[in-house]
């Protein structure tokens, strides 16, 4: 870990608990014990991991097969420097800045029914952060017949400049959870601020059900 001047000198545990100061009255513990699996590391993922990892989610395991472009940096959050690298590769590099005292698995892989086991199992949440319908269908019916009472939290509808106040999350049944305006398409385009708004939504909810909070 980089360690700027102004903390040298500083103990790893003063560094982080002044890291979490601000962090909800007793939340940092629980938070910290949690395992989110977070299948997509485009304009979702990135975004909700960035979210999860600032206030210390303990352990984050991300999944995509895909290299960043330069068509995704209007919305992902990665750098011009790391066009061409497996996103998450990039994105466990950003993590890793914005806070080195979690633990982070990444896997540079397709998820499909067959392996959806290998990869989400260990954790206590599973965060659906894909662009296409057929993989977040897919996700949907394999987590659902695999984990049933395992919380799966998603999103649809985020493209277009419509009005932010459209993206809402619902709760359709125990344990599934849908942000977004359940609408629009990325066929319209997608920018950053209606994807951060809707990945805000996942991460929000996430850490709801983390500190026990089931409801939206």
């Amino acid at each position: 870990m980089h360690t700027p001047p102004i903390i040298q000198g500083q103990a790893p545990d003063q560094i982080y608990t002044q890291m979490k100061a601000r962090n909800v009255t007793a939340s940092t513990a629980k938070l910290s014990a949690a395992h989110v699996a977070i299948a997509g590391a485009g304009g979702l993922g990135s975004n909700i991991a960035i979210a999860l990892a600032r206030i210390g989610v303990g352990t984050l395991t991300l999944v995509d097969f895909d290299v960043i472009e330069l068509s995704n940096l209007n919305r992902q959050q990665y750098k011009l420097s790391q066009v061409g690298m497996p996103k998450v590769t990039a994105l466990k590099q950003n993590l890793q800045e914005f806070n080195p005292f979690i633990t982070i698995h990444a896997y540079q892989e397709k998820l499909t029914p067959a392996t959806i086991s290998k990869y989400l199992s260990s954790a206590d949440i599973i965060c659906e952060a894909f662009d296409a319908p057929q993989e977040k269908a897919m996700l949907l019916e394999a987590a659902g017949t695999q984990f049933p009472a395992k919380p799966l939290v998603m999103a649809t509808g985020m493209a277009g400049i419509h009005s932010a106040n459209t993206i809402t999350t619902k709760q359709l049944r125990p344990n599934l959870y849908i942000a977004g305006d359940g609408t629009s398409t990325g066929a319209e385009g997608l920018m950053a601020p209606r994807v951060i708004i809707a990945a805000g939504h996942e991460a929000n909810m996430i850490t709801r059900l983390i500190l026990g909070k089931t409801t939206i």
